[in-house]
């Protein structure tokens, strides 16, 4: 028996990769490591390029697995070999080295590098077990990856290639499979997912929306989540799905990258939207979709950035009133446009100027929580005995003391939004009826 240990770094369309990787070594006949154990014989890092900062994290975390697992094979995978295949090459705490391009080989890489022959899965069919998820309860679904856009601060279209759709009665088994195992909720991540579809030629109809009524209609999974979407990508139609076929199981959450409220350094970066379209479109889920969480991405301190366009930034975001922000400093990525221009913030001014952003994020936060307190959610519990759990609107939650003779784990319970914990999470009561927690089955 040949364990993996598998470590993911970045976004979700990281965690929908490695989640992929994990299903891809279990049916070739690995077995997930147990960390009660014996150590891996395999460390895996899916590594995050997006900034200076992710390669460093990268970087540390092979090293550190290195000193834990002295005799273990050390693979890095994932964005940052693939944008600089050299430098990670020369890694000494590395052993295999494989690109995003290769990662559907990783399993007959790692087994050629070991010189192993190992049993594979005999069913031939798609094996997407509970253990493939690796500790979670959501799964990340892949439905699209690569980037055609080329912002000028962003090295996914270097990393990731030209957009790409999976075809959507892929989506749909791979949905239907992830349910049998038990699975409460699928993310469908990727970079663009706005513009799925309009590669799939043989089905010159398929959209995003199109496709999310094929999943609704053909699955029986309870909640389905909507990564990311470009503010140009929402209009009435694919909002009206939430109302309509996704009603109660297409999450009330929207992740929208605002990245600068400046009309200035939206040009700059090469974003396809103005803080005007940005704000209609805010406006427009919110009345479509009441409660829903709201979520975005800011860069602090890009190129030219001045303290007027830093000011429009920070008056967007208390009129846009964000569930949640994250909020970065600006890293110069070698291979982009930005990383040419001139006049580059200081990072000490980044730095100053991300702080700034984070107080308002934080603001934010804490309004939207507390326009939450009195409601009733429904909520995905993780860990067992319901440690924490997600809302339908992406809200994290706890119970006020740990319910020891719950099963807890991976199952949706209707509960009372109570208060504000120090650390920020929602305290929250279970519905009682019939002296039985209200849970909702698949």
């Amino acid at each position: 028996m040949v364990s993996v240990h598998i470590e993911t770094h970045g976004c979700k369309l990281n965690t929908a990769d490695s989640q992929q990787i994990a299903a891809q070594l279990l049916r070739a006949g690995f077995t997930l490591w147990n960390k009660n154990l014996k150590p891996p014989d395999i460390f895996i890092l899916n590594s995050c390029t997006v900034t200076h900062v992710a390669d460093k994290k990268a970087r540390q975390a092979v090293a550190n697995a290195r000193r834990r697992y002295p005799n273990t094979l050390t693979v890095l995978t994932g964005c940052y070999p693939e944008r600089s295949e050299e430098e990670t090459s020369a890694l000494t705490t590395v052993d295999l080295v494989i690109g995003n391009r290769d990662k559907e080989h990783i399993a007959s890489k790692i087994s050629e590098r070991l010189v192993v022959a190992l049993t594979p899965c005999a069913d031939g069919g798609e094996y997407v077990a509970k253990a493939s998820l690796m500790g979670r309860t959501r799964a990340s679904v892949k439905i699209q990856e690569g980037c055609d856009q080329v912002c000028a601060y962003c090295i996914v279209p270097k990393v990731r290639g030209r957009e790409r759709s999976i075809p959507a009665q892929q989506i749909v088994s791979t949905v239907q499979n992830l349910q049998l195992s038990g699975c409460q909720e699928v993310v469908f991540t990727g970079t663009q997912l706005g513009h799925y579809g309009f590669d799939l030629t043989d089905t010159p109809a398929m959209n995003l929306a199109e496709m999310l009524r094929q999943v609704l209609v053909q699955t029986d999974i309870p909640r389905i989540r909507v990564s990311s979407l470009q503010p140009p990508e929402i209009d009435i139609d694919l909002l009206s799905i939430w109302n309509n076929e996704g009603a109660n199981r297409l999450c009330p959450h929207f992740h929208m990258p605002l990245q600068s409220g400046s009309d200035n350094i939206l040009r700059q970066m090469r974003r396809t939207y103005s803080s005007k379209d940005f704000m209609q479109k805010i406006d427009l889920v919110k009345s479509q979709i009441p409660k829903c969480g709201v979520t975005t991405d800011i860069i602090a301190g890009f190129p030219c950035e001045t303290s007027n366009d830093h000011a429009a930034t920070l008056a967007v975001m208390e009129s846009a009133s964000f569930s949640d922000v994250h909020v970065f400093p600006y890293s110069p990525r070698p291979g982009t446009s930005a990383y040419l221009y001139d006049k580059q913030i200081t990072p000490k001014v980044r730095a100053e100027r991300a702080r700034e952003l984070r107080e308002i994020a934080e603001q934010s936060a804490t309004s939207f929580k507390i326009s939450q307190l009195g409601s009733i959610r429904p909520v995905l519990w993780e860990g067992k005995p319901r440690t924490s759990g997600l809302t339908d609107n992406y809200l994290k939650v706890k119970l006020p003391q740990p319910d020891e003779n719950s099963i807890g784990e991976n199952q949706i319970e209707h509960v009372k939004l109570a208060s504000i914990a120090n650390d920020g999470v929602i305290i929250g009561i279970p519905c009682i009826t019939s002296s039985h927690h209200s849970f909702i089955h698949p």
